[in-house]
């Protein structure tokens, strides 16, 4: 089907298929009067409706159904690089201990945290997992996502590791946001392994049938005190390479474990966290080309403190923004939330801010070549907003501005009427 969205009042967009660090990142095309056409899920033409040849252009090549964005800003689709989408077990529990004063790691020594909610993905079925996740994943595109990453993370065995990642592959037939799979094994260590070190090869020896089975891309390791430090890290990372999966790693999120740096060494494609990334670390990312996905959200609901987004610009390493939506740290679905918070927080311009949920979000999971920016060519994942400029969403927190949604040129979320 082929679909025009018209009467664009401005469309806001990043351009290019590589992730933008430093002052680039805050380059972005802002057209008026814009309409986009669609064909087969694709842009294939961007033009102004003020122009004789645009129309002609439509009249001529387009039996098409239209969307009237009524004057209304438009932007590419969000993309959310970090999430632990699939798990059973919230965790409201622990708020009250978090009130109390008590650190993520110290719930996470008590049984809590991480541990609590393997069991309860443990005791789920597949059925319920996908359950769970879709309506979250519900949540996720009515606050204009389009693309997310999932990691798992919570099973800690094969069993329990292959069941989440097949919910992510189920979840990826029955509903509309894209799912960008993560191996995330090395996650913590589970309860029967007093031995970290037979975990480790459990780990290792899963991967070549995750790989094999088309289960995952990507390889994530929780690199911390008292999780996997440096060398476990880069064990677990080097073997991921070997078996043709991406590394990504937790780096530097509680305390500054060198974790950066090695990011940096093992060539992963992006470095989450970062809270307490060091300048040698950030200036390794930056020569190679290891993208920063920052996460304000979680520094916000743990009362923590903030990456240092400006020592990012400086160094010129891309930076990108995700919810890292799980029951623990972050429990939030909504990137327009976590895009307030990197403007006040980071002090990133509204300009900044889109790059960094748009282009830089998918160059994290290695899909700026089809989504991130709306060209010519890209799938046709759009946002049109209740806003008539980018500064509006960025400055109006706490409600959901999104009016409408389209993935690949399907009309996939509008508000109620």
């Amino acid at each position: 089907m082929n679909l025009v969205v018209r009467n664009i009042g401005v469309l806001a967009t990043p351009k290019g298929n590589k992730a933008k660090g430093g002052l680039q990142q805050g380059e972005i095309s802002l057209v008026k009067n814009a309409f986009v056409a669609i064909k087969d899920g694709k842009v294939v033409y961007i033009g102004d409706e003020t122009k004789k040849s645009d129309k002609d252009y439509l009249r001529e090549n387009f039996p098409y159904k239209e969307i009237d964005a009524e004057g209304k800003l438009v932007t590419p689709g969000f993309v959310d690089p970090h999430t632990h989408l699939i798990f059973a077990g919230w965790r409201q529990k622990e708020l009250t201990l978090k009130l109390k004063g008590y650190k993520y790691l110290d719930i996470l020594k008590m049984g809590g945290g991480i541990l609590y909610t393997v069991e309860k993905t443990r005791n789920a079925t597949l059925q319920e997992l996908v359950e769970n996740a879709k309506k979250s994943l519900k949540i996720m595109l009515s606050y204009g996502t389009t693309t997310c990453e999932a990691k798992s993370g919570y099973g800690l065995n094969v069993e329990d590791e292959l069941k989440i990642l097949q919910a992510i592959k189920i979840l990826n037939q029955i509903q509309p946001v894209e799912i960008v799979p993560t191996f995330m094994g090395a996650h913590a260590v589970p309860k029967e392994y007093k031995d970290k070190k037979e975990y480790i090869k459990l780990i290792k020896e899963m991967m070549p049938r995750i790989k094999e089975e088309g289960l995952a891309e990507f390889c994530d390791v929780f690199c911390e005190e008292g999780v996997f430090d440096l060398k476990e890290s880069e064990e677990i990372l080097r073997e991921a390479k070997k078996c043709g999966l991406t590394p990504k790693i937790h780096a530097d999120e509680i305390t500054p474990m060198g974790g950066a740096k090695l990011a940096a060494k093992v060539g992963a494609i992006s470095a989450e966290h970062l809270i307490h990334a060091d300048e040698e670390g950030i200036e390794e990312m930056a020569k190679n080309n290891v993208i920063a996905v920052l996460l304000p959200g979680t520094s916000f609901y743990l009362g923590e403190d903030f990456a240092k987004a400006e020592i990012f610009k400086e160094k010129n390493v891309p930076i990108a923004l995700a919810t890292d939506f799980n029951p623990g740290s972050s429990p939030n679905e909504s990137l327009q939330i976590v895009v307030n918070l990197a403007c006040l927080k980071y002090k990133l311009t509204p300009e900044e801010v889109l790059t960094a949920v748009t282009l830089n979000a998918a160059a994290a999971i290695n899909r700026a070549s089809t989504i991130g920016t709306i060209e010519e060519g890209k799938n046709a994942d759009i946002i049109i907003w209740e806003a008539d400029d980018l500064d509006f969403i960025c400055y109006h927190y706490g409600t959901n501005l999104v009016n409408k949604v389209v993935k690949k040129g399907a009309l996939v979320w509008e508000v109620n009427v």
